[in-house]
């Protein structure tokens, strides 16, 4: 009866809202906030004058690496960039910036880029299935170089919206957040939509609530036209993961064409190919809900669209390209699909993954994501080939013009959280990016996808004092941007030492010790583990049986 009453009063104050003129937020029923993120105890700044000194630069915009530079910045601006001098001779010292009353970073012979963009987040909370602390997560992602990303989806809107503005204003240790709510998922604390002026009190409530953008998964065609429409009207950003369950009713270029900006994964893109047929072949026992049937088949996907360089291939990409529409292909949500050992067994786990979230990856017909029922080299083989024909399409998109960024959707599949940004970044370069064209899909590409390319996004003067610092260079080898690094044989020891790893991050002229943030997540893993009687290494996949 509880029940049924707050559904009426909800759908009382939701009628309320549809006959009267005023502000949609003011409806909008408040749902139980989940646990604030603690007040940030890291970082050192903003200093009214900062010096960075000697690094070598990767801009961000494209340009190849430059250096040595000095980097000024004030508060939380760059206010200059000055090359120094050049490799292998002594740093010309009258041509430094000055640095007087300013803090001092020597970062000499380290390589420094633009802070890095990822286009699809989730903060999860200790509410979410996983049952992980939203610093955690937090923590990851920023110590991994992150510091913007667009959150795409939450339990709770008015929670993130509250959770980026303590970032913004850097109350707590995280990347700022552009939070996109999904569209008609509850998550505004009023009742779904099921009409198109519902729908477009969909959007303005979330615009009222202080959301950047937003989220779509699907919808029924004139639900969906009109919160497009609306979106456009507010100014509220777009991107859409085109669910397989409503894609027959809008794929890619159907969206497109009515104003969506960008797509997260793939689906919808194939089916917009489709010479030979209206629908997917489906096996005829599939059913959705099923998730080893559902990721199975997404997996024979691409090979069912037009062939790479047909008419309809071309017709695709051209129209996309010519709406200056978004990719964010998140290759590294699925990548356990063609490679369950090398993902299940990531070294990262050991030290980096909570107990929680490992139980989430395990196989769970009660998890989203953990579809390893009986996953075979058959299914496996299948997503190779699915990955070949994307990559194909993400590469030439890029090649000839289209905006694809970095996006990790982590948390799910044995993606972990900050580490599968990186393997984001490895697997773009595997479809066929150079080193310095993944760089700038994670920072300028990413930051023009979400409209912010005028604060952030490249090493440029006036910018924000956002910077990813690592001793190596990550042009030769992306792996050392890993929160594991890399290992190298020392010649001169013999010794097979480990290298890299984020060394400083550097958000609105705060500067982090990435290595002090990952230390920090090993210490929550541990003791979980150890409040658990869980032994340190690697943690099982199959469920452990008392012999």
């Amino acid at each position: 009866m509880i029940e049924r009453s707050r559904t009426l009063t909800l759908f009382s104050s939701f009628a309320a809202l549809l006959a009267a003129a005023v502000a949609p937020a003011a409806y909008a029923q408040s749902l139980p906030a989940p646990d604030p993120l603690p007040a940030r105890a890291e970082g050192e700044g903003p200093y009214a004058r900062l010096v960075l000194r000697g690094a070598y630069m990767i801009d961000g915009a494209g340009a190849p690496t430059q250096g040595p530079v000095d980097i000024v910045v004030e508060n939380d601006r760059i206010v200059e960039v000055k090359v120094v001098g050049a490799p292998k001779l002594a740093i010309d010292e009258a041509r430094r910036p000055s640095t007087d009353g300013a803090e001092v970073l020597d970062i000499s012979g380290m390589y420094l880029m633009p802070g890095f963009v990822d286009t699809h987040l989730h903060l999860h909370n200790m509410e979410n299935g996983q049952k992980v602390p939203s610093d955690y997560v937090a923590k990851l992602w920023l110590s991994h170089g992150v510091t913007s990303g667009r959150t795409v989806g939450s339990n709770n809107t008015a929670w993130m919206v509250e959770t980026a503005r303590r970032s913004a204003a850097n109350e707590i240790t995280a990347p700022r957040m552009y939070v996109y709510p999904m569209f008609n998922s509850g998550s505004l604390g009023i009742p779904p939509a099921t009409t198109p002026e519902e729908a477009r009190l969909h959007i303005r409530t979330m615009k009222e609530m202080g959301a950047s953008g937003v989220k779509f998964i699907g919808a029924p065609a004139e639900l969906l036209w009109a919160a497009l429409d609306e979106a456009e009207k507010v100014g509220l950003r777009s991107t859409m993961h085109h669910a397989q369950l409503s894609v027959t009713d809008a794929n890619v270029l159907d969206t497109s064409g009515h104003g969506l900006k960008s797509m997260e994964h793939w689906y919808g893109l194939p089916e917009a190919m489709f010479e030979d047929k209206r629908l997917q072949r489906y096996p005829n026992d599939y059913v959705y809900h099923n998730e080893q049937h559902r990721f199975a088949e997404a997996g024979r996907l691409w090979r069912q669209a037009a062939a790479p360089g047909s008419a309809k291939w071309n017709e695709v990409m051209t129209t996309l390209i010519d709406r200056d529409f978004g990719l964010s292909p998140t290759f590294t949500a699925y990548l356990t699909s063609r490679d369950f050992m090398r993902m299940s067994r990531a070294i990262w786990h050991d030290d980096y993954t909570l107990p929680s979230l490992w139980e989430w990856y395990r196989p769970n017909r009660d998890a989203h994501g953990s579809y390893w029922f009986d996953w075979t080299l058959e299914d496996e083989v299948d997503w190779k080939e699915n990955y070949r024909l994307w990559m194909q399409f993400v590469n030439e998109y890029k090649n000839r013009g289209g905006l694809v960024s970095v996006g990790s959707d982590a948390g799910y599949i044995y993606n972990l959280y900050g580490f599968g940004y990186v393997t984001e970044m490895e697997l773009l370069r595997e479809a066929g990016f150079s080193s310095l064209e993944v760089i700038r899909a994670a920072t300028l590409s990413g930051a023009r996808q979400l409209g912010i390319d005028d604060e952030v996004g490249s090493v440029q003067v006036g910018k924000k004092a956002d910077f990813v610092i690592v001793a190596e260079n990550p042009l030769e080898n992306l792996h050392v941007l890993l929160g594991t690094g890399t290992i190298r044989l020392n010649d001169d020891t013999r010794e097979v030492e480990r290298v890299g790893g984020v060394r400083y991050v550097v958000k609105d002229g705060i500067v982090y010790d990435a290595q002090a943030l990952r230390a920090d997540i090993r210490d929550m893993v541990a003791k979980e583990k150890e409040k658990r009687g869980i032994p340190r290494g690697p943690m099982p996949v199959e469920t452990l049986k008392a012999e």
